[in-house]
């Protein structure tokens, strides 16, 4: 039977216990409140300091250099964060009052076939104008036509969501192995594998996968440094990984959409 290793992304220190109780291993990002029953990500070779512009993607950082190579060969290795988990197998289980019969504890069998789970995929063309005109205005006065596009990509959502052309100048420095798959990707398709998340039974696929995502990044950050301001551009590298992994993953393996639900974790009480 496969393990299932998962690591639950938190910012709260009060949620250890309940963590715990779900059987994954509690993560803390950013500073030293967390006391050693947690991992985090600011010990060992890290980036800490870049959490509020990476996100998530500082314990990756942390995981790849320090806990990876520590990881059993036969293990699914997974991340969630104390907002998003993923769903349980037998999916009317997310009408349970029980918090814990909803999420995944264990590997379904038929998992067996696949390398990578990803979540499902959000959307972008869902999205109400009204939003987008709140959020990307000044993408829009830059370029007005983006109002006659009937095609909302994910280059058109990461346009008026995080900076119009900013996509573009990021792509322009990936590798020459990914960089023309990865535009076609973000201007042909209008859904994406959300929420940085991913499970995967692969340790030589993650080290790969890190080893891409972290040098491109380190590139982006010649092109836009950290004087960034507003929400949508503070964490622009967290963002352009988050529509990397889907493409990237599933470039370069098999992979399964699971379903993934919105449920934070302060709120659920955890017998």
């Amino acid at each position: 039977m496969q393990n299932l290793k998962m690591f639950c992304i938190c910012i709260h220190n009060e949620l250890l216990s309940k963590v715990k109780k779900l059987n994954y291993i509690p993560v803390g990002l950013g500073d030293d409140k967390f006391d050693s029953d947690w991992k985090k990500d600011n010990h060992g070779e890290n980036i800490s300091e870049k959490n509020k512009f990476y996100g998530e993607y500082t314990f990756h950082y942390w995981f790849w250099k320090n806990e990876l190579d520590k990881m059993n060969e036969n293990d699914w290795i997974g991340f969630c964060a104390y907002r998003r988990f993923w769903l349980n197998e037998n999916i009317d289980n997310i009408k349970s009052p029980n918090f814990q019969d909803k999420i995944l504890k264990r590997v379904p069998e038929y998992w067996k076939d696949y390398q990578v789970i990803l979540g499902d995929k959000i959307e972008v063309s869902n999205i109400k104008w009204i939003k987008i005109f709140k959020y990307g205005k000044i993408a829009l006065l830059k370029n007005p036509r983006a109002f006659l596009k009937k095609n909302r990509s994910i280059k058109f959502h990461f346009d008026m969501f995080h900076g119009n052309g900013v996509l573009d100048k990021a792509i322009d420095v990936l590798n020459e192995n990914d960089r023309e798959d990865f535009r076609k990707f973000v201007n042909t398709n209008n859904s994406y594998n959300q929420g940085n998340m991913f499970i995967c039974k692969s340790k030589k696929l993650m080290i790969k996968y890190y080893e891409t995502i972290f040098h491109w990044l380190s590139e982006c950050e010649k092109i836009f440094g950290f004087d960034l301001n507003g929400y949508g551009r503070i964490r622009i590298y967290g963002f352009l990984a988050e529509r990397f992994l889907p493409f990237w993953f599933n470039k370069y393996s098999k992979c399964l959409e699971w379903p993934v639900i919105f449920n934070d974790l302060r709120k659920e009480i955890i017998n």
